[in-house]
Protein backbone atom coordinates (compact mmCIF):
# COMPACT_ATOMS: atom_id res chain seq x y z
CA UNK A 1 0.00 0.00 0.00
CA UNK A 2 2.66 2.35 0.48
CA UNK A 3 4.63 1.83 -3.01
CA UNK A 4 0.66 1.78 -4.49
CA UNK A 5 0.52 5.94 -2.63
CA UNK A 6 3.67 6.53 -3.67
CA UNK A 7 2.74 5.82 -7.31
CA UNK A 8 3.24 2.46 -8.20
CA UNK A 9 0.95 1.35 -10.27
CA UNK A 10 1.86 -2.44 -10.33
CA UNK A 11 2.44 -2.48 -6.59
CA UNK A 12 -1.47 -1.00 -6.21
CA UNK A 13 -2.59 -3.37 -8.43
CA UNK A 14 -1.38 -6.42 -7.02
CA UNK A 15 -2.25 -4.46 -3.60
CA UNK A 16 -6.08 -4.73 -4.76
CA UNK A 17 -5.92 -8.12 -5.76
CA UNK A 18 -4.81 -9.43 -2.53
CA UNK A 19 -7.27 -7.22 -0.86
CA UNK A 20 -10.14 -8.20 -2.91
CA UNK A 21 -9.02 -12.18 -1.99
CA UNK A 22 -9.00 -11.17 1.84
CA UNK A 23 -12.79 -9.13 1.45
CA UNK A 24 -14.20 -12.01 -0.43
CA UNK A 25 -13.23 -14.96 2.72
CA UNK A 26 -13.96 -11.90 4.54
CA UNK A 27 -17.93 -11.65 3.04
CA UNK A 28 -18.45 -15.35 2.50
CA UNK A 29 -18.06 -16.04 6.49
CA UNK A 30 -20.19 -13.52 7.59
CA UNK A 31 -23.17 -13.72 4.73
CA UNK A 32 -24.32 -17.18 6.17
CA UNK A 33 -28.26 -16.96 4.88
CA UNK A 34 -27.78 -15.59 1.41
CA UNK A 35 -29.70 -12.74 0.22
CA UNK A 36 -26.04 -10.38 -0.18
CA UNK A 37 -23.64 -11.53 -3.00
CA UNK A 38 -20.49 -11.54 -1.30
CA UNK A 39 -19.15 -10.42 -4.81
CA UNK A 40 -20.95 -7.04 -4.00
CA UNK A 41 -19.17 -6.25 -0.82
CA UNK A 42 -15.80 -7.09 -2.27
CA UNK A 43 -16.57 -4.66 -5.27
CA UNK A 44 -18.17 -1.54 -2.73
CA UNK A 45 -15.41 -2.29 -0.83
CA UNK A 46 -12.75 -1.91 -3.17
CA UNK A 47 -14.04 1.39 -4.47
CA UNK A 48 -14.16 2.78 -0.77
CA UNK A 49 -10.61 1.63 -0.60
CA UNK A 50 -9.61 3.33 -3.75
CA UNK A 51 -11.72 6.42 -2.56
CA UNK A 52 -10.03 6.81 0.54
CA UNK A 53 -6.72 5.33 0.02
CA UNK A 54 -5.74 8.69 1.29
CA UNK A 55 -7.01 8.10 5.16
CA UNK A 56 -5.12 5.23 5.65
CA UNK A 57 -1.85 6.14 7.76
CA UNK A 58 1.78 4.99 6.68
CA UNK A 59 2.48 3.86 10.34
CA UNK A 60 -0.39 1.88 11.34
CA UNK A 61 -0.58 -2.21 9.72
CA UNK A 62 -3.02 -1.99 6.64
CA UNK A 63 -5.18 -5.31 7.32
CA UNK A 64 -7.48 -3.52 10.36
CA UNK A 65 -8.30 -0.35 7.91
CA UNK A 66 -8.95 -2.78 5.23
CA UNK A 67 -11.47 -5.32 7.30
CA UNK A 68 -13.08 -2.06 8.67
CA UNK A 69 -14.07 -0.99 5.18
CA UNK A 70 -15.20 -4.39 4.65
CA UNK A 71 -17.45 -4.75 7.56
CA UNK A 72 -19.15 -1.17 7.33
CA UNK A 73 -19.77 -2.06 3.51
CA UNK A 74 -21.31 -5.44 4.76
CA UNK A 75 -23.22 -3.50 7.52
CA UNK A 76 -24.77 -1.52 4.77
CA UNK A 77 -25.36 -3.78 2.75
CA UNK A 78 -27.47 -6.06 5.23
CA UNK A 79 -29.60 -2.27 6.38
CA UNK A 80 -30.23 -2.28 2.26
CA UNK A 81 -31.40 -5.78 2.46
CA UNK A 82 -33.83 -5.12 5.65
CA UNK A 83 -35.13 -7.72 7.74
CA UNK A 84 -36.45 -9.43 4.85
CA UNK A 85 -35.71 -12.85 3.41
CA UNK A 86 -35.54 -13.46 0.02
CA UNK A 87 -36.51 -16.86 -0.79
CA UNK A 88 -36.99 -18.41 -4.56
CA UNK A 89 -40.54 -18.68 -4.85
CA UNK A 90 -40.79 -22.11 -6.80
CA UNK A 91 -38.87 -23.64 -3.85
CA UNK A 92 -42.06 -23.24 -1.27
CA UNK A 93 -44.90 -22.81 -4.23
CA UNK A 94 -46.26 -26.14 -4.92
CA UNK A 95 -45.38 -27.92 -1.20
CA UNK A 96 -47.39 -24.70 0.20
CA UNK A 97 -50.27 -25.32 -2.19
CA UNK A 98 -50.48 -28.98 -1.11
CA UNK A 99 -51.59 -28.91 2.24
CA UNK A 100 -54.21 -26.00 1.70
CA UNK A 101 -55.67 -28.36 -1.24
CA UNK A 102 -55.58 -31.37 1.02
CA UNK A 103 -57.45 -29.08 3.51
CA UNK A 104 -59.61 -28.15 0.68
CA UNK A 105 -60.42 -31.91 -0.38
CA UNK A 106 -61.27 -33.04 3.36
CA UNK A 107 -63.56 -29.99 3.93
CA UNK A 108 -65.34 -31.08 0.60
CA UNK A 109 -65.68 -34.69 1.50
CA UNK A 110 -66.88 -33.71 5.25
CA UNK A 111 -68.99 -31.46 3.70
CA UNK A 112 -70.86 -33.94 1.36
CA UNK A 113 -70.87 -36.70 4.05
CA UNK A 114 -72.63 -34.53 6.43
CA UNK A 115 -75.71 -34.50 3.83
CA UNK A 116 -75.73 -38.41 4.37
CA UNK A 117 -78.53 -39.86 6.89
CA UNK A 118 -76.01 -41.55 9.36
CA UNK A 119 -76.48 -45.13 7.72
CA UNK A 120 -75.23 -44.22 4.29
CA UNK A 121 -73.14 -41.78 6.18
CA UNK A 122 -70.95 -44.70 7.59
CA UNK A 123 -70.95 -46.96 4.44
CA UNK A 124 -69.75 -44.37 1.85
CA UNK A 125 -67.05 -43.22 4.48
CA UNK A 126 -65.93 -46.57 5.20
CA UNK A 127 -65.71 -48.03 1.46
CA UNK A 128 -64.78 -44.38 -0.57
CA UNK A 129 -62.78 -42.79 1.80
CA UNK A 130 -61.01 -45.44 4.16
CA UNK A 131 -60.86 -47.55 0.99
CA UNK A 132 -62.75 -50.61 2.86
CA UNK A 133 -64.17 -53.97 0.65
CA UNK A 134 -67.72 -53.89 0.80
CA UNK A 135 -67.48 -57.56 2.60
CA UNK A 136 -65.18 -55.81 5.42
CA UNK A 137 -67.40 -52.92 5.80
CA UNK A 138 -70.66 -54.99 6.02
CA UNK A 139 -69.02 -57.24 8.73
CA UNK A 140 -67.98 -54.26 10.61
CA UNK A 141 -71.52 -52.64 10.26
CA UNK A 142 -73.33 -55.27 10.58
CA UNK A 143 -75.24 -55.36 7.74
CA UNK A 144 -75.25 -57.63 4.79
CA UNK A 145 -72.93 -56.78 1.63
CA UNK A 146 -76.21 -56.48 -0.34
CA UNK A 147 -76.97 -53.89 1.99
CA UNK A 148 -73.95 -52.19 1.91
CA UNK A 149 -73.98 -51.76 -1.60
CA UNK A 150 -77.67 -50.16 -2.14
CA UNK A 151 -76.59 -47.78 0.67
CA UNK A 152 -73.32 -46.74 -0.95
CA UNK A 153 -75.19 -46.24 -4.39
CA UNK A 154 -77.99 -44.76 -2.92
CA UNK A 155 -75.26 -42.64 -1.04
CA UNK A 156 -73.03 -41.72 -4.07
CA UNK A 157 -76.31 -40.68 -5.84
CA UNK A 158 -77.45 -38.36 -2.92
CA UNK A 159 -73.70 -36.56 -3.30
CA UNK A 160 -73.78 -36.47 -7.39
CA UNK A 161 -77.69 -34.30 -6.56
CA UNK A 162 -76.75 -32.39 -4.11
CA UNK A 163 -73.89 -31.08 -5.39
CA UNK A 164 -74.49 -30.91 -9.03
CA UNK A 165 -72.89 -33.77 -10.39
CA UNK A 166 -75.82 -35.97 -11.47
Amino acid sequence: MRAAIAGDERAYGEFLRRAACLVRGFARRKIVNGGIDPEDIVQETLLAIHLKRHTWREDAPVAPWLYAIARYKLIDAFRRRGRRMEIDIEAIAEPAAEPQAELAREWEINRALESLAPGQRSVVAAVSVDGRSISETASNLGMSETAVRVALHRGLAAIARRFGRG
